[in-house]
């Protein structure tokens, strides 16, 4: 197949959503595929174009047998819900561009966010007449609307509008969880069409030691002896991360506790300001960790947090629950129990601090759970999240998306993926529950 992706994050990005539209180009070029992505220059979490790229309109890079394709992208300093759109847009309009000006492909591959950038798919598909797979990463209208970042009105109407056409021109829809594929199929998408395309663990996190790990991470911050709580990952409005500052300032007088925020946001200026005015000193702000230090983090954590908004809780999947379940962490997540994150981990109502500090000290005081927790999410997360299974079904789904194209060029109306094997894809889902 030759396989035109388009993603606005990717490599060297180490965060969110980037590894995984690495791995799947990657894993596509690796089976003899012809991949390409149109995608931007790195910018996340720290929200700064990196210092290599900056300065630059478009490059061209080659790894892992795909070609890469970049253009330029607004950048926003302070990220507020105008200069998202802008930063989006700018991105959508430079992608739909650079990929005008390639082969036709026989697959269009379009991640979402931006959900924009189902514009440029749609414009590709019926120019090329090729099919394209709409991953949905973020249900980003619900998402914007729920956290207050845009009131209703025509804006959001137009933007639930692109979501309804998005969807209805899609050969396929995919997203990462039950819970959200329920949420599009309530949108009036038939159940056929919306499938699973989970992301998956690195190997490597398996090598983590379960216990007695980190101990020069340690040192190097002077923590040998204390409970290390931290949350690692991006600071924006739907962690809903002051639930943390207030547990430790519930907890300022536990000497053997420490909390640490380790990552970059939107949030993170407020977040230091107000632990600054709190005076909380059982909790520190660290930078992005390279892969190594991260790994080193990991294995020195005692307790490891997830935190959600309650209005998101549904329809946002932290690929963080992945990475601390695979590196063996004993979690307190702070989020609805429907969440899929409730599978697995100590779970307490969001936006509750006494829910959230209650549960950090229960492990606080039994080791024993702490490792029980431990050894569970690693089983979980090799069951659910293992790539060697995911990824060959994402291209059994690709292979069968193409000749269904191909049919439906030669046939009086279009098929849908699944329209002649749903019980196939019923039961396969069923299996996953």
């Amino acid at each position: 197949m030759q396989i035109l992706m388009l993603g606005i994050n990717y490599w060297p990005e180490e965060f969110g959503i980037a590894p995984f539209t690495t791995g799947r180009c990657e894993y596509l070029a690796s089976r003899g595929h012809q991949v390409t992505i149109c995608t931007g220059f790195p910018y996340y979490p720290r929200w700064r174009i990196a210092d290599e790229y900056r300065g630059r309109t478009m490059a061209r890079e080659v790894r892992g047998g795909v070609t890469i394709l970049r253009s330029w992208l607004y950048v926003p300093r302070r990220v507020t819900s105008l200069k998202r759109i802008l930063h989006e847009g700018s991105f959508i309009a430079a992608s739909l561009l650079r990929a005008m000006r390639q082969r036709k492909p026989d697959v269009l591959f379009v991640t979402s966010p931006p959900l924009g950038l189902s514009v440029a798919a749609i414009v590709l598909g019926r120019l090329w007449r090729v099919p394209y797979v709409f991953h949905v990463a973020d249900l980003q209208p619900d998402t914007a609307v729920d956290l207050g970042m845009l009131k209703r009105g025509k804006l959001v109407r137009a933007l639930y509008g692109l979501e309804r056409i998005a969807y209805r021109d899609a050969a396929l829809v995919s997203t990462l969880t039950p819970a959200m594929r329920q949420r599009i199929v309530s949108k009036g998408i038939v159940p056929e069409k919306v499938v699973l395309f989970r992301d998956w663990t690195d190997p490597p996190l398996f090598d983590i030691p379960l216990q007695g790990g980190g101990e020069e991470f340690r040192d190097s911050l002077g923590l040998r002896d204390r409970l290390m709580v931290v949350h690692a990952g991006n600071m924006g409005v739907k962690q809903g991360l002051d639930i943390v500052l207030e547990a430790a300032q519930r907890s300022r007088a536990m000497e053997d506790i420490i909390y640490l925020l380790v990552g970059d946001g939107a949030t993170r200026p407020a977040l230091e300001a107000r632990a600054a005015a709190l005076n909380l000193s059982n909790l520190k702000f660290l930078p992005v960790q390279r892969r190594e230090a991260f790994h080193e983090l990991l294995a020195a954590t005692d307790i490891a947090l997830i935190t959600q908004q309650r209005v998101v809780a549904d329809i946002v999947f932290p690929p963080k629950t992945m990475t601390l379940l695979a590196a063996g962490r004993p979690i307190v997540a702070s989020l609805k129990q429907s969440s899929e994150v409730a599978r697995a981990g100590t779970v307490v109502a969001p936006e509750d601090p006494d829910a959230l500090l209650k549960a950090i000290m229960a492990l606080r005081h039994d080791p024993s759970a702490r490792a029980r927790c431990a050894q569970n999410g690693r089983e979980y997360a090799g069951r659910l999240w293992n790539g060697e299974r995911i990824l060959p079904e994402i291209e059994r789904h690709l292979l069968r998306t193409v000749q269904n194209g191909r049919v439906s060029r030669h046939s009086s109306r279009p098929r849908t993926y699944y329209q002649s094997q749903p019980h196939e894809q019923a039961s396969r889902e069923a299996a996953e529950q």
